[in-house]
């Protein structure tokens, strides 16, 4: 999949807060601590035949990172070849000459987590994270697919990828605002600029791909000297550097690749332009071209970013947002690329204003913070945020940041993995002046403003593209160049690859922390798990309501309420909480889910006594202020009409009501937001009343994940919560009644005129996540839908190439779970698609029963991907939380090895013929009814009507 590169400074986990107003100041040992830079222990070495090693020894976890970086992505493409680069990616998927078929399945067989690819304009990359006894296999893999790959590909294959790539795109603009991203590059980089096409590419061109281009890109990329290999977790360098050898020191170093250079080229005058999608609300982008990463100004144009549009605090929200009320959100960024990046300030229009005034303030504050630059406390609150960001995206070895992607980043764009720390200490020792002069230097050059539009009944896509007129080719663009010359050697293979993919056949056991408990004196529980790998700590306050607590209520009271208690407290607004929490560097949060809310702090350890004195002020008193209440509401509304421009946002807005029925807790849009109706007539009192009857210390508790102990923890949470009083009132009671399986099936379309994909959605109930049967029931999903290899997957994506991914899911409940079969599909495939989804759920229960085979190869990814599962607090957070709401017992993670491989077949079996029941169907289908409704009728799936984005009947046209 065509994916963004994640920023170095890796954003923290969610997490919510209380506190008391006082806040003690940081000691000087606490400030110390904080400019300390972070570091990440590494070895490089060299293979003969090219290929870059990067070691990162990290043993808390049995499991390695596996990162390989081709330094090749879009900007290496040619005139006529757009979206080259990451169609390759997807045939790297598709097998190699000695592994036949996907490349997924033996990674699932072992357990792998965070396992995927990506393509951008400067690289492009495959990862995983596997059990530290399966990096041989992982090896094996990466290594015959490097070597030996264009045996395997073929006419067939090519025309799979290509399809499931179109329908990526499709995908991709089938959501609001989807197709901006072309329409800037096309009006920002000059016509030969390497970034002037987007990573996914013309269909045109995708079409035009053939296999002779196929074997060209793999011969001119693909060889060893333009790769390098990141090994990071549970591994020594020696370990390294005998596997590198024995798995890539036969693969040829490749032709010289020519490296792209910097071309940076703002532009001379400010342009603008007009797009018109089916959007909720406008929307303005304002984009200038600035230096390429690593140079001194983009790290002070990332700190300029955050003090003009990084959040709440920000000068733009603050005068748009809250001073003015012209727009529903504000933001500024840079986007740091290999060759010249991208500064943007981004607004929501409120609906009903002029985009010109929005303009006119952008401009106005731009033009002060040009002249004046930030304030002292603005500067180090933006320094505070990111060097807190980026400790905590250290805990995680792999995946699409942590520090595997860290050292790549700086190896493959910078010839140096520890480019990070020259970033760090930039930022630290940037000053208001050299903010302010680096801002001046690109900022007061030539911009282009795209303002999007809501679009009409005359609206053509087709047409809208056509207007996107690329910019002339521009003089000066400097040649690339070959790098330095090397005699590179191959060395003979160690390995006979015909017998196959190395059998991992032991796996290291699971290290989960042992739950411990106590209690503070006002009687809240507390669970706490240890975790000693980072100095961050983790607490959660979990409260038994959610969004099924509405009931009763004005819909969204339970989400609108959570929402509005991040805002304001008794004694703080709401600007100097989230200005108090950038100086701690904390992040908080409050929110909800189906069943429960939940208040989370994630605070650096020498900032945890006064991150929980703000946090408990956050959690007990709210202040609910009129001002805040008529701000979120505007962003709220807002949201709700974006849902209803978004095709899985309509379909989970639409569905929960019709298979629950309207008067059942879980009869709600599922997304929380509720009605405009609902919303529109919210008060303080709505608020105040949730928040006093359900979000109090009867009925919470406290779990705790991080750097600390129960002795040391429990007086801390004392001091916070220890005497919070509950109210005389009893806890209400939320009523989850059973639901009886609909007598015969029912079709619902919804129409999303001009839309280029067709989200297919079939639901049923399952039994609740409390059954004794969960795990089978779990099994049973992932064999039917629930993973690459499923039936689902396999049948619209791999073989059909209708879809660019096709699952089935279930969400989380206390009472009975929604089960939900999601295909988002061409638009000219949509009744055949939705015959295969029924045709795949009759026979699974019939003629096509789950096989033995089946069964064990999600039992085996499950049980051998625990390894890796909990290698964050946060996620072992996610595991206590589950533990706590659904009862589990306090070794239900430790015990899930033995319990898995207990569930045989006939179990996964009986669990998927307990779910589906075709009669029983429920289908939300969305997508353009002109071209849709007749081949939907004729499918004959069940009785049919046209609903609109609050589920009411509308007249079939």
């Amino acid at each position: 999949m065509a994916r963004k590169p994640l920023a170095l400074l890796v954003a923290g986990l969610l997490s919510v807060s209380t506190g008391v107003p006082a806040i003690a100041a940081p000691n000087l040992a606490s400030e110390q601590a904080a400019h300390a830079i972070p570091d990440i222990a590494y070895t490089r070495f060299t293979l003969p035949n090219g290929l870059t090693v990067v070691v990162h020894e990290d043993h808390k976890a049995p499991v390695v990172a596996v990162s390989i970086w081709y330094h090749v992505g879009s900007a290496d493409e040619p005139k006529g070849k757009t979206g080259f680069a990451h169609l390759f990616e997807h045939l790297m998927f598709s097998g190699s000459e000695n592994h036949k078929g996907t490349y997924f399945q033996p990674f699932e067989l072992a357990g792998a987590t965070d396992m995927n690819g990506t393509t951008w304009f400067d690289r492009t990359n495959y990862f995983e994270t596997v059990p530290t006894t399966a990096l041989d296999m992982a090896l094996w893999m990466e290594s015959d697919r490097m070597g030996h790959l264009l045996g395997a590909i073929g006419q067939n294959e090519l025309d799979t990828q290509r399809g499931v790539v179109q329908n990526e795109k499709r995908q991709g603009e089938n959501r609001p605002y989807g197709r901006v991203d072309q329409n800037i590059l096309s009006n920002t980089y000059p016509g030969n600029h390497p970034y002037q096409h987007d990573t996914i590419g013309s269909m045109a061109d995708l079409n035009a791909a053939s296999l002779a281009d196929v074997k060209q890109w793999f011969h001119d990329y693909y060889g060893a000297a333009n790769t390098t290999l990141v090994l990071a977790g549970d591994i020594t360098v020696e370990q390294a550097r005998a596997k590198a050898e024995k798995y890539f020191g036969d693969i040829p170093a490749g032709p010289a690749v020519p490296r792209q250079q910097a071309w940076i080229t703002p532009l001379s005058k400010s342009t603008r332009g007009v797009q018109h999608d089916h959007v909720a609300q406008p929307r303005i982008y304002r984009t200038w071209v600035v230096p390429q990463l690593g140079s001194d100004d983009s790290i002070q144009l990332d700190l300029a970013s955050t003090v003009l549009g990084g959040g709440k605090t920000s000068r733009l929200y603050q005068r748009l947002v809250y001073q003015d009320k012209l727009v529903d959100n504000v933001s500024a960024s840079i986007a740091p690329f290999a060759l010249a990046s991208q500064f943007q300030i981004q607004a929501d229009v409120k609906s009903g204003v002029d985009p010109a005034k929005v303009e006119a303030v952008i401009t106005e504050e731009l033009n002060k913070f040009l002249a004046e630059g930030p304030t002292a406390d603005e500067l180090e609150r933006a320094k505070i945020g990111n060097r807190a960001g980026f400790v905590r995206g250290l805990e995680k070895v792999g995946g699409f940041g942590g520090k595997a992607v860290i050292l790549a980043e700086g190896q493959v764009y910078r010839g140096d993995p520890g480019a990070y720390k020259k970033d760090l200490e930039r930022a630290d020792a940037a000053t208001a002046a050299s903010v302010k002069a680096a801002s001046n230097k690109w900022l007061s050059k030539g911009d282009y403003l795209l303002t999007v539009l809501p679009a009409d009944k005359e609206f053509n896509p087709d047409t809208e593209d056509a207007k996107v007129v690329a910019l002339n080719p521009a003089e000066g663009r400097p040649a690339a160049k070959l790098p330095a010359k090397h005699d590179y050697a191959v060395a003979k293979s160690q390995l006979d690859r015909s017998t196959g993919v190395p059998q991992v056949s032991q796996f290291p056991d699971l290290s989960f922390p042992t739950l411990e408990r106590g209690k503070l004196k006002n009687g809240i529980e507390v669970v706490l798990a240890q975790r000693h790998t980072i100095p961050v700590t983790h607490v959660q306050l979990m409260f038994d309501a959610g969004y099924a607590a509405d009931q009763g209520r004005k819909l969204g009271t339970a989400s609108f309420t959570t929402t509005l208690m991040n805002e304001s407290t008794k004694d703080l607004d709401s600007v100097e909480v989230a200005k108090r929490k950038q100086r701690l560097g904390a992040i908080t949060r409050v929110g909800c889910g189906l069943d429960a809310c939940s208040a989370s702090l994630n605070a650096m350890n020498d900032q945890l006594q006064p991150s929980l004195e703000l946090f408990a002020d956050i959690v007990r008193n709210p202040a609910f202020k009129g001002e805040d209440i008529e701000r979120v509401r505007g962003q709220w509304l807002a949201t709700i009409a974006q849902e209803k421009t978004q095709p899985s946002a309509l379909a989970l807005r639409t569905l929960p009501p019709l298979i629950y029925g309207a008067n059942h807790a879980y009869g709600i849009p599922f997304t929380g937001t509720g009605t405009e109706q609902a919303i529109k007539s919210m008060q303080a009192a709505d608020l105040t009343a949730f928040q006093q009857d359900w979000l109090r210390p009867d009925n919470v508790k406290i779990l705790v994940a991080g750097d600390t102990t129960l002795q040391q923890i429990i007086p801390q949470l004392e001091a916070a919560f220890g005497d919070w009083k509950a109210p005389a009132s009893a806890v209400p009671k939320k009523n989850i009644a059973k639901v009886a399986a609909q007598p015969k099936p029912r079709v619902f379309l919804i129409d999303k005129p001009d839309a280029p994909q067709s989200l297919v959605l079939a639901g049923l109930l399952a039994p609740s996540s409390k059954a004794p049967n969960e795990l089978a029931i779990d099994i049973a999903n992932g064999a039917f839908g629930g993973s690459f290899t499923s039936r689902l997957n396999m049948n619209l994506r791999e073989d059909k190439r209708w879809a660019y991914g096709a699952f089935s899911f279930m969400r989380d409940a206390i009472g009975q779970r929604p089960f939900l079969m999601y295909a988002p599909v061409q638009t000219d495939k949509t009744a055949e698609s939705a015959r295969e989804v029924l045709k795949e759920a009759t026979d699974v229960i019939g003629p096509r029963p789950l096989t033995e085979q089946e069964v064990n190869k999600i039992k085996d990814s499950h049980i051998r991907g625990l390894p890796g599962s909990f290698e964050t607090s946060a996620a072992v957070l996610g595991a206590m939380s589950e533990i706590v709401q659904f009862g589990r017992p306090d070794d239900y993670v430790q015990t899930l090895k033995a319990r898995t491989e207990a569930v045989g077949q006939p179990d996964a079996q009986a669990a998927i013929k307990e779910i589906i029941a075709p009669p029983a169907l429920t289908w939300v289908i969305v997508g353009d009814l002109k071209k849709i409704e007749q081949p939907i009728r004729d499918l004959k799936l069940g009785e049919l009507q046209v609903i609109d984005g609050d589920g009411k009947p509308v007249s079939s046209k």
